[in-house]
Order: C-alpha cells, then sequence, then structure tokens
C-alpha cells in the first residue's frame, strides 16, 4: 500500500504536471502545426460516431416532441374545421331558402330571364383636340359598341359613348358640361339628372322635391331604354344648401383601362303591376297644330316634378 506521505506527494505533483503538460502541447503545435492538425483531425473523426451515439437520444427526443406536437395541432385543425363545416352547413340552407323565396317572387312578379351583355375594353389615349372638354378616346379594336353605351372603370361609371370609329371611341366623362345622365337614388328611390359641369363634382338637378338626395347617398344608372341600369356612379355631397353634387366612384383623373358594353340595350319589361309603372293617360285628341284647350287640362297629366324643373 502507498503511504498516507506517498499520496500526498503524488497529489502535490498533479497540478504542476498538468501545467506542464499543457504547456507543452501548446509549444508542440505551435512549432509543427500541420502535424498538430493531422492530429486533431484523426481525433475528430475517430470519436465522431461517439458524438453521434450521444447525441441520439437527443435527436430521437426532438422528433417524438415535434410528432406530438403536430397531432396536437391536428386535432385543432379538425375542430375548427368540423365547426366550419356545421357553419357552412346552416348557411347552405338559408342560401336554399332565398334562392327558393327569390324563385317564388319573381314568379309572382313576371320576372323575366336576365339579359347577359358583351363589353370590349380599350386603353384610354386622352383627348385633346375633340369637341368636348373632358372627354378620352378608347382603342378597343373590332366591336359593336353603340354611340350612347356606357363606359365604366374598375370602380364605377366613367361616362357615355359620344361618337363611334371602326377601331377607336369617343367617351363623353360625367363631368362634361354636354354630359346628361339619368340616375336613381338608391335610398329614397327617386330619379334625377346628374349634368357635368366642367367640374370634377357633377350635379344632381331634376329631382322631386319629396324625394330630396341625402348626404352620403349612394347613385347609381337608372335603367331604360338605351341604357343600362344599376351601374355605380358615386355618392351625394352637399356643396351649398340646396345644391347637391355627385362625388364619382370612378377615378376620372388617372383612367387607364376602361370597359364599354358591347350592344348595350334595356329589354322592355313584361307587364306586371306589381313592377311597371302605369304610364300617365294621353292628352285628349285634338286637330293637328292645336294646343290643348287650357293650362289646366295639360297640368292634369303631367307629374308635379316635370312642372317644377321643367
Amino acid at each position: 500500500m502507498i503511504s498516507i506521505h506517498t499520496r500526498q506527494l503524488l497529489a502535490g505533483l498533479v497540478l504542476p504536471v498538468m501545467v506542464f503538460l499543457a504547456v507543452g502541447v501548446m509549444l508542440a503545435g505551435q512549432i509543427w502545426s500541420a502535424k498538430a492538425i493531422q492530429l486533431r483531425m484523426a481525433a475528430a473523426r475517430e470519436m465522431g460516431p461517439v458524438y453521434q451515439g450521444l447525441l441520439f437520444p437527443q435527436h430521437q427526443f426532438y422528433k417524438w416532441q415535434l410528432t406530438l406536437q403536430g397531432v396536437g395541432d391536428l386535432l385543432a385543425e379538425n375542430s375548427r374545421l368540423r365547426k366550419e363545416n356545421r357553419q357552412l352547413a346552416y348557411w347552405y340552407g338559408e342560401a336554399q331558402t332565398l334562392r327558393q323565396e327569390n324563385a317564388r317572387l319573381k314568379a309572382v312578379l313576371h320576372w323575366g330571364a336576365e339579359d347577359t351583355r358583351d363589353y370590349v375594353s380599350g386603353w384610354v389615349v386622352r383627348d385633346e383636340s375633340g369637341p368636348y372638354l373632358r372627354a378620352v378616346l378608347l382603342q378597343v379594336g373590332d366591336h359593336q359598341v353603340q354611340q350612347g353605351s356606357l363606359a365604366v372603370d374598375a370602380v364605377g361609371l366613367v361616362g357615355r359613348v359620344s361618337e363611334v370609329g371602326p377601331h377607336v371611341v369617343r367617351v363623353l366623362l360625367i363631368e362634361d358640361a354636354a354630359s346628361r345622365i339619368p340616375v336613381t337614388l338608391q335610398n329614397s328611390g327617386g330619379d334625377a339628372m346628374m349634368i357635368g359641369d366642367n367640374t370634377p363634382y357633377p350635379r344632381l338637378m331634376y329631382y322631386s322635391q319629396s324625394l330630396r338626395p341625402e348626404e352620403g347617398e349612394h347613385i347609381v344608372t337608372r335603367g331604360q331604354t338605351g341604357l343600362t341600369g344599376g351601374v355605380s356612379v358615386g355618392h351625394v355631397h352637399y356643396l351649398a344648401p340646396g345644391q347637391p353634387v355627385v362625388i364619382p366612384d370612378a377615378a376620372l383623373e388617372r383612367l387607364e383601362l376602361v370597359r364599354i358594353f358591347d350592344g348595350d340595350f334595356m329589354p322592355e319589361a313584361p307587364p306586371s303591376a306589381g313592377r311597371v309603372r302605369e304610364k300617365p293617360p294621353l292628352l285628349p285628341d285634338h286637330h293637328d297644330g292645336e294646343a290643348p284647350s287650357n293650362w289646366q287640362n295639360l297640368r292634369r297629366f303631367l307629374p308635379f316634378s316635370s312642372l317644377r324643373n321643367g
């Protein structure tokens, strides 16, 4: 057995020996650097499988963790999809009910089949030499566009076709002083005339005094022969009391691509007491060139708004 004195001596020599060996290895690495690099690479190559074996449990644990997390995500996604499926089933039933109700109402109103319209698109070419102050030319190629057809951009009404050529059409913008567009006020259902005045905001005129335009009210085109109805125009704004104007939805100051209804028309509606307005009775017969007997006789057959705004 080693005596206590010997063990104490050896314990005291361990630290100096380790320091001496570390300094020696450092000096050897500096002196024989190429040999030291080869030695380190050989040691790393031999110890590589050992490192992989030590890291194998950690990698497996990480894979199991990802698998368990994916299972939890799938369960949550499955629950969400089941909930959305129940909601879609509910709204599908609602849609079917509304579809049936819509079909019944159309049958009651003798509603005809929706007419389909084609349109052509064209790039805007600025027109500085035409007869109108605010108009643009469109390159549309071969077309069947008619004079008076509506032109729209991606948002709303731009204007109406004023001249038609073989491959080019001129569109009179709604802000031009020559523009006259019949419109409908969506909130009140009243009719009016949108008249351009060479400003960015066309005026609203010839509306019924009992159905005045409301601030912010949405405006669409009025459907009639030769004019497509329901096209978005803009919103009402009052510049002053009693002076309503239209703020257009279309970006008239930066037009690029414009669509025009090709072969624009509005078919006559079938007779239905619930849908078609009754026309006023004709004036009494009179000889050619002879005016009605008096003003009161004419007044009985004209609406109040026409007399006031005419």
